[in-house]
């Protein structure tokens, strides 16, 4: 069996660790039309008129430190009246990439309360040696996401039921009452 090649990333902009300067550096960075595109087939979103991130990167060890914020507009259907309507996110973002060989491996976990949600993130795997800012703005892109968009005032009220001996079990029911009557 030959191995295939890796899929092409939608949006890659890797960084490497010697790359940093002690002070750090800043990116701004703006999806172009054809990757926010993609982003949005890939999300399930109508569109995604708009992605920006803002990181900046400095040197921690032999890895690197990341922090920002990613802001878009997101084209969504609404779960109740499904019409179209856009969302505004805007997530803050603090990573940490180190080699794989520099991460410890937490012991396995046989039971849920041992995982602590208040306990800070575990680093990232440098890939190749280097952080690919593009792909952990798309990763919190679709961790910010709405994943039930509902427009404002948007009630769900389910039809009224027209015969109350109309529901699926109503044959079974009506068994049973005449199982049950002497």
């Amino acid at each position: 069996m030959t191995a295939r090649p890796p899929a092409k990333l939608i949006w890659s902009v890797p960084v490497r660790p010697e790359d940093v300067p002690e002070a750090g550096l800043h990116f701004d960075l703006v999806a172009d039309e054809p990757t926010r595109n993609a982003i949005a087939t890939m999300a399930g979103l109508r569109a995604l008129p708009r992605f920006t991130a803002s990181f900046d990167v400095a040197r921690r060890g032999n890895g690197l430190a990341l922090t920002g914020e990613i802001a878009a507009t997101v084209g969504q259907t609404c779960v109740v009246t499904l019409e179209p309507l856009s969302n505004e996110v805007r997530e803050a973002v603090d990573a940490v990439f180190l080699p794989p060989e520099s991460i410890a491996r937490p012991p396995d976990v046989e039971t849920a309360e041992a995982i602590d949600p208040e306990a800070a993130d575990e680093p990232e795997a440098l890939v190749d040696g280097m952080a690919d800012l593009g792909a952990t703005a798309i990763e919190f892109l679709l961790l910010a996401i709405e994943p039930y968009p509902r427009k404002p005032g948007a009630v769900f009220e389910p039809p009224a039921a027209e015969d109350p001996g109309a529901h699926p079990f109503a044959a079974l029911a009506a068994l049973k009452k005449d199982r049950d009557t002497p």
